[in-house]
């Protein structure tokens, strides 16, 4: 096993590149990317970086020129023979062959797209631009570029010994956690901690110790370059980027509304069984069940993402008992802001009603919270989304309004053709 703190204190990020693979990045990334390859590849749009913790002086924190070193480095990666065999030969969900050649052959050749960097007071304006499937593979490295930068910056001040026992202390707090869960009856548990997580190894080395500490309860990591290193299942589905990007492009307001339905009609031709699993609240989960067509009602289940996390999971069970679905077949994954108790306390409401899984992120592979001074390792947030699509701006309202980015008039336009009312604000923690 990595000794993580002596590899910080003798750092040379040549040795240990902050993203060191095109596959250290979220499954759901890939399965996304080879859907926008077939059926919107030639759509242009532009990702951006967005703190929503502007109390984190970004600019301030990482050095310019270390930042651009660590994207030019990922701009020079490309699939090694064994990452492209894996890819190509491995059985994902139960399905072989998960990723057409064509789309293989593409990914193969690929160089991630320049990028534009710019300091802007005391934050950074990172954007990429280009043809969708390029670009959006940057999101989850531009994140863990930032997130790590930022914890070197504390990190690099720190003498040999303080890095020992703030990893040992680190990795208590972890393996406290784990131990924690133990108990839960039939607990399915994943991390999804690879956009804010505190270093690729230390991403690594909690993977591990679930995986010892949890046995059978850990079912795999997001992360591709991990799941392939330490032979573990690949987990992931879809994100908020699909929607964003298809109601952009609607020309009307009914194209607008049926947008949602038009991602999941794509991804139901290509998937089937534990990869049919719905994120509704991109632009409200109530007004997107209610309207939704029957034979979405079919699939596995519904993953939770933003608002309070109990209504959303007793609105889908409403739902799918309305659509004359048994709830008990049913899967619910619950992923935001997770922490021991949260999940103790949603497994314990929901676990006699339906299958209940998590996913772990932040919490799980950035917890330094309060193990330095002034607390300048706490986890905060982070995101790199869609903000234009063929020039149009793109919109999330959550369910969470604190989660809402987008034009004003867009917002509240969206608002009215998807039927959102009062919404009640959550603190975004990462």
């Amino acid at each position: 096993m990595v000794d993580i703190a002596t590899r910080v204190w003798n750092h040379k990020w040549k040795i240990d590149p902050i993203v060191r693979s095109l596959i250290d990045t979220d499954f759901y990334k890939l399965l996304m990317c080879q859907s926008v390859f077939r059926n919107k590849r030639g759509t242009r749009v532009t990702f951006s970086l967005i703190n929503r913790s502007k109390h984190v002086p970004l600019a301030k924190l990482i050095d310019e020129g270390e930042l651009r070193e660590q994207l030019d480095h990922i701009r020079s990666l490309s699939l090694s023979r064994g990452e492209s065999t894996w890819l190509r030969g491995n059985t994902f969900y139960g399905k072989r062959q998960m990723f057409r050649p064509d789309f293989m052959e593409w990914f193969e050749n690929l160089r991630l797209p320049p990028y534009h960097l710019e300091r802007k007071g005391d934050q950074y304006e990172l954007t990429f631009e280009g043809n969708w499937p390029e670009v959006m593979l940057w999101e989850i490295p531009a994140l863990a570029v930032l997130m790590e930068l930022r914890g070197r910056s504390v990190l690099n001040r720190m003498g040999k010994f303080e890095l020992q026992v703030l990893y040992a202390r680190a990795m208590t707090r972890v393996w406290e956690k784990i131990e924690n869960m133990r108990d839960i009856p039939n607990l399915s548990i994943a991390d999804f901690g690879t956009r804010r997580r505190h270093s690729y190894l230390w991403q690594d080395w909690c993977v591990q110790a679930m995986r010892e500490g949890l046995g059978g309860a850990f079912t795999g990591t997001s992360n591709c370059k991990i799941a392939m290193t330490r032979e573990l299942e690949a987990i992931g589905t879809n994100a908020h980027e699909l929607p964003m990007v298809y109601a952009a492009l609607a020309k009307t307001d009914a194209e607008l509304a049926q947008a949602p339905y038009d991602v999941l009609s794509d991804w139901h031709e290509e998937h089937e069984g534990n990869l049919r699993i719905i994120l509704p609240d991109t632009f409200g989960t109530k007004g997107f069940l209610d309207n939704a067509p029957d034979w979405l009602a079919g699939w596995t289940g519904i993953r939770v993402d933003s608002g309070d996390p109990v209504i959303a999971a007793e609105t889908a069970i409403d739902w799918w008992k309305a659509r004359g679905e048994d709830p008990s077949t049913k899967r619910i994954i619950f992923s935001d802001g997770l922490d021991v108790e949260k999940i103790r306390a949603l497994h314990s409401r929901f676990a006699s009603q339906v299958n209940v899984s998590f996913g772990w992120g932040t919490l799980l592979t950035n917890d330094f919270r309060k193990l330095v001074p002034d607390d300048k390792l706490a986890p905060f947030s982070l995101v790199c989304k869609a903000v234009k699509a063929n020039g149009v701006p793109t919109v999330k309202l959550s369910d969470n309004p604190n989660k809402a980015m987008g034009p004003a008039d867009e917002i509240a336009r969206y608002k009215r053709v998807f039927g959102v009312g009062e919404q009640v604000a959550q603190e975004v923690i990462v």
